[in-house]
């Protein structure tokens, strides 16, 4: 914010966005409860070291530094302010004194402070005595979906250029004849939800979704600064970790890189369905994923996590609570947290319909991981807890791949095996879909097909630049074998 959007805001007084507080060397003592009342209803901006007349009597430099270090711990501590909302001040100097400047977001989440949950109007703070204000929040919030909210100046300049042929070969690889593919990109964008306009106030732009699916690296930190998917291998240092993966990348590839990390430390286990060999491994978590990263509250400064131990996997991300417990299907009605974001990735094939998460994970879990049972705890932090069994903890490896791939070191096997298993699972993929998947070249993807073709395990169908590959029949009758 520029010193002279400052000194107009401090002209303008306080308001139902704008608050001023006096705090020389330590944090006001009702300052949670206007942050708590800002991200309650419209958000706003909080000035430390303003007196309620917009003059500045600023913050003890000496203090500036603990006062940043106390918002954005308490922010974060669920006993002050739960849902925990982290928040990060910035500094500022007008006539040679020091403020802080607090941007608070319009929640999607109701927040308490204490105990109390408080909203705001012109007047100032007031606490929600009786129900039916609370109730009246709640709906409020449910109606309000912050991955619509429109920026204005983000521009299709700010998207990765490369993401949009990895869009349409998924797609592709799905549905041939789906009508994005005929769109050009800022079509699609419009199509897909992406661009908005708001009737009421008469704003249209880009979205947050569109920022978070498609943005360049650097745009969506500076969109949301907080943003992170932290995946961790918590086997032998169980204080630290014994691998990581730090995502801070669009969610397209995020998907992608969280699916690897999986498929590096979880041995796969496959089943069939009819003549067709499915991954247990991926059927389980791509849906803990999809969860993850597509049904997360964006606004929440909470990272998202996703820890591998020796006998569990447990993902914990923001959320905007439903039902307020576990998640038993059949039990509960699905609720769309972020529905452009959704929809998009059902059509790029990565998630099935609202609600299938919770169903898949407890139909295929007892094949992956005998005997075990999966959790979905719906609070304001959504966790799932994937159970494996003593052979997964040990990493063992099964699957009717081994064998059938001759003589190769492990690791071009290991890739080889990924590509026979997605020829199985996508009959329909070309070259170009099969080398995205991978992440290899397509002269490597096609080397890796010839091995798979001059076994007899896949075969080409179609015209040489547009054709696809299917499973042969040889290698249905290996499955059909290893079933029975």
């Amino acid at each position: 914010m520029s010193d002279k959007r400052i000194l107009q805001l401090l002209q303008e007084g306080e308001g139902l966005r704008t608050e001023f507080k006096k705090a020389s060397t330590s944090l006001p003592k009702n300052l949670f409860e206007t942050v708590c009342a800002f991200l309650n209803r419209a958000g706003g901006s909080i000035f430390l070291g303003v007196d309620d007349d917009g003059s500045v009597l600023g913050v003890d430099p000496a203090s500036v530094g603990k006062l940043k270090t106390d918002l954005a711990n308490l922010s974060n501590n669920a006993q002050k302010l739960e849902p925990p909302f982290i928040l990060f001040p910035e500094e500022y100097e007008l006539d040679g004194k020091a403020i802080l400047h607090i941007q608070v977001p319009e929640s999607s989440q109701v927040h308490r402070t204490n105990g109390a949950i408080f909203d705001r109007s012109e007047d100032g703070d007031y606490r929600l005595n009786n129900h039916g204000q609370v109730a009246e929040l709640y709906n409020r919030k449910r109606a309000h979906f912050t991955e619509n909210t429109i920026y204005p100046y983000l521009g299709f300049d700010d998207f990765k250029p490369e993401l949009f042929p990895k869009v349409r070969n998924l797609i592709y690889s799905r549905d041939p004849g789906h009508p994005w593919l005929a769109m050009d990109d800022e079509q699609l964008l419009r199509t897909a939800g992406f661009y908005r306009r708001d009737f009421a106030t008469n704003q249209e732009g880009y979205t947050l979704a569109a920022a978070l699916v498609f943005g360049r690296d650097e745009v969506i930190q500076q969109v949301l600064p907080h943003y992170k998917i932290d995946a961790l291998v918590r086997r032998e240092d169980l204080d630290r970790y014994d691998d990581r993966a730090y995502i801070q990348t669009n969610l397209i590839e995020a998907y992608e890189q969280l699916m690897a990390f999986i498929a590096k430390h979880l041995p796969d286990r496959f089943h069939m369905e009819g003549d067709t060999r499915v991954s247990l491994r991926t059927k389980i978590f791509r849906e803990v994923v999809a969860n993850l990263i597509v049904h997360r509250e964006y606004t929440n400064a909470l990272p998202a996590t996703l820890v591998i131990y020796r006998d569990r996997v447990i993902t914990e991300n923001a959320n905007r609570p439903q039902h307020h417990g576990l998640l038993v299907p059949g039990q509960f009605s699905p609720f769309p947290k972020n529905p452009t974001i959704a929809k998009f990735f059902i059509q790029l094939g990565r998630v099935d319909e609202l609600g299938s998460g919770v169903r898949n994970v407890h139909l295929f879990l007892p094949l992956y991981s005998p005997g075990r049972v999966p959790t979905f705890d719906d609070g304001d932090v959504f966790r799932i807890e994937i159970p494996l069994d003593h052979a997964m903890a040990e990493g063992s490896v099964h699957g009717v791949s081994e064998g059938l791939l001759g003589e190769h070191n492990v690791k071009v096997s290991e890739r080889i095996a990924k590509v026979l298993d997605f020829v199985l699972e996508h009959p329909q993929a070309t070259t170009a879909v099969i080398a995205e998947f991978i992440g290899v070249s397509e002269k490597t993807a096609k080397r890796d097909l010839k091995v798979l073709r001059d076994r007899k395990l896949i075969h080409f169908v179609g015209p040489p630049k547009s054709g696809h590959y299917m499973p042969t029949e040889e290698l249905r009758e290996i499955l059909r074998n290893s079933r029975s």
